[in-house]
């Protein structure tokens, strides 16, 4: 009888349960003495160009896989099946003539989703189907629950996100984006290693929120009965690295925001920081982009890359001043109206008319002091910081500056933060008097990035929403 006639899934998974009892009932429930030896993307990489005469010749016995049941197809004597372990799918051929009759009678009542291992001898079909056929196989775990339709998927969306492990073993797709995420991370860590940047860790619980303009999260050490706060940026500690002597420096990192949910913003995200001392922030620009074509090379074939409805070039990044752009998108202001407006006003007018349309890549320079509150003054310009934003598809996916070493003037900027944050502002700084003493011993001139990987693994694998890059998200209730 087919699953579909039992019942719905309530029918479904009280049948699987009568087998599972069976099962414990003769000690056969979650074995965990099969060992696996070969998977199935390997299978197919080192004899798939054999032919069937090849096969039959070269008698490739010994194969051990294990893998989910992701196809049947149950037949008297002989049976096909499709297992899918964390490489790929293989195909497996059990007949009463290859195994013991019992177990091949006990095969064809498995099912779809259950956890099998299969050792055997490689041959090919009349198709040309690269298949295991089966001189033993075993139930590893008995799926209770039936997995989503063949054909109608996972369409849930909601559900893809809070049941990630079924929109994983139904969604190949799904599944590529997150081993590219691992590969995108591992080019990043490869390009700052190449350069002799040392990889670090720092806290992720605060006395002081800092680093960055933005609400945390707060929480209580029971122990030493205290506040703390969950990290919101790593930079503070990452810069009393430079103090103590380590000149390149970075940290892949958790950080934790306490604000909005959206397509671009998740409260916890994963972020890059890499801090390097004597450089310029000209060599700095020309890094980061360099890492991040690197990063795309990865997954991708040539610099021209899909984001949603865009085309993005990554083989053309441009610089372009804050102050121009906003003028070339309002073209209702002078410059002397830009001149009367302060920086917090000036960067809300950017990013309401001119952030969402930097759609190819953009490094954006000539940012207010006012609100680059860590970045250092530049010599010209007092009033501007040495600081870009890297902004591509309309977001942004980078943040970088020359590092502020005066212990006077960021003491003197904290001080602005903390009254910003009297006046109600609750993502405004806190005075961190450890790391201006730090600065007081002396840090040498720098330049700081911070990156989001979350961003950044969007664009490269052309995801549209944050959650489609994240394995477990945060959602509402």
């Amino acid at each position: 009888m087919s699953e579909e006639n039992i019942g719905g899934e309530e029918g479904i998974i009280e049948e699987r349960r009568k087998k599972l009892e069976v099962l414990r009932n003769n000690k056969k429930a979650y074995v965990n003495n099969f060992l696996k030896e070969n998977y199935a993307s390997d299978i197919h990489s080192q004899n798939s160009t054999f032919t069937k005469e090849e096969l039959v010749e070269k008698n490739i016995e010994n194969i051990s896989v294990a893998g989910r049941v992701v196809l049947m197809r149950v037949m008297g004597n002989a049976s096909f099946a499709t297992i899918r372990d964390s490489s790929g799918d293989i195909q497996i051929y059990v007949s009463k003539n290859t195994v013991p009759l019992e177990l091949y009678e006990d095969f064809k009542t498995w099912d779809l989703g259950d956890i099998i291992g299969v050792k055997g001898k490689l041959f090919k079909t009349r198709t040309d189907e690269l298949t295991i056929e089966a001189s033993d196989v075993i139930l590893i775990t008995k799926s209770i629950r039936p997995m989503p339709d063949k054909f109608k998927g996972l369409s849930d969306i909601e559900t893809r996100y809070r049941q990630r492990y079924l929109d994983l073993m139904s969604n190949e797709d799904s599944k590529e984006v997150f081993i590219n995420r691992t590969k995108i991370i591992e080019s990043v860590r490869n390009s700052l290693k190449n350069r002799d940047f040392i990889e670090v860790e720092t806290p992720m619980m605060h006395p002081i929120p800092g680093g960055a303009v933005a609400r945390p999260f707060v929480t209580k050490h029971n122990a030493l009965d205290r506040e703390l706060f969950l990290r919101i940026a790593p930079e503070l500690y990452l810069k009393r690295l430079l103090v103590g002597g380590f000149e390149r420096v970075f940290e892949i990192n958790r950080s934790f925001r306490n604000e909005g949910l959206s397509t671009r913003h998740n409260p916890e995200f994963t972020m890059l920081e890499y801090y390097e001392a004597f450089t310029t922030l000209e060599k700095t620009i020309e890094f980061t982009e360099n890492m991040i074509k690197s990063a795309s090379d990865e997954i991708n074939d040539g610099h021209k890359v899909m984001w949603g409805n865009d085309e993005i070039d990554l083989s053309n990044f441009r610089k372009c001043n804050l102050t121009d752009l906003v003028l070339e998108e309002n073209k209702n202001i002078s410059k002397e109206d830009i001149n009367k407006l302060g920086g917090k006003e000036l960067l809300e007018l950017f990013e309401s008319t001119v952030e969402d349309k930097l759609i190819q890549p953009t490094f954006v320079i000539g940012y207010p002091v006012e609100v680059s509150p860590l970045s250092r003054r530049n010599n010209e310009n007092p009033n501007i910081a040495d600081r870009f934003e890297l902004f591509i598809g309309g977001k942004e996916i980078a943040n970088g500056f020359c590092e502020l070493n005066d212990p006077d003037d960021q003491a003197e900027r904290f001080k602005e933060q903390v009254k910003a944050k009297d006046t109600g502002d609750k993502e405004a700084m806190s005075y961190d008097e450890d790391y201006i003493i730090a600065l007081e011993h002396g840090m040498p001139p720098a330049v700081g990035v911070g990156i989001g990987i979350d961003r950044l693994v969007m664009m490269i694998t052309n995801q549209t929403s944050i959650r489609d890059v994240l394995l477990f998200p945060q959602l509402k209730s």
